[in-house]
């Protein structure tokens, strides 16, 4: 049993595990978002028709991975960064959908990798829980 105001682990620090999944998780984030940037010839062709301006909402979506990734770092930030990085998958997800019915690459529909885009659609649970993860205060913090 811990004694009052003894702090367990140094307060709030997340488990090894935790933080190295958490750095992961910022890199990916942040390489996506520069993807957007770099190559949006790649997912142009994934934003479904007819929503406006694809090009700014490529934009958009590249510039909010990145800053969440880099939000996500900091542990003042981390809770709004991974809710921003739910809200970010919940609002993309209708693109994979697209991505997946019309099996869309670079060319477009019909010039897509196939199943890839059907297997990719659960993991974007995983992706979501993942987010989550980090709204939660640790158990270790908790006790």
């Amino acid at each position: 049993m811990r004694q009052p105001g003894a702090k367990g682990r140094q307060g709030n620090e997340m488990s090894r595990t935790k933080t190295i999944l958490m750095y992961l998780m910022a890199f990916n984030y942040c390489g996506a978002g520069f993807m957007h940037l770099l190559n949006p010839g790649f997912f142009l062709p994934l934003i479904p028709p007819g929503l406006p301006s694809p090009e700014w909402l490529n934009l958009l979506s590249g510039l909010a991975e990145i800053v969440l990734g880099v939000y996500l770092l900091e542990p003042r930030t981390r809770v709004f960064a991974a809710w921003g990085i739910i809200a970010l998958l919940i609002a993309v997800f209708p693109a994979n959908v697209y991505g997946a019915l019309e099996n869309v690459g670079p060319e477009g529909p019909g010039s897509g990798p196939g199943a890839f885009h059907w297997i990719r659609l659960p993991f974007q649970a995983l992706l979501l829980v993942w987010a989550w993860w980090y709204t939660r205060e640790d158990a270790i913090a908790a006790r």
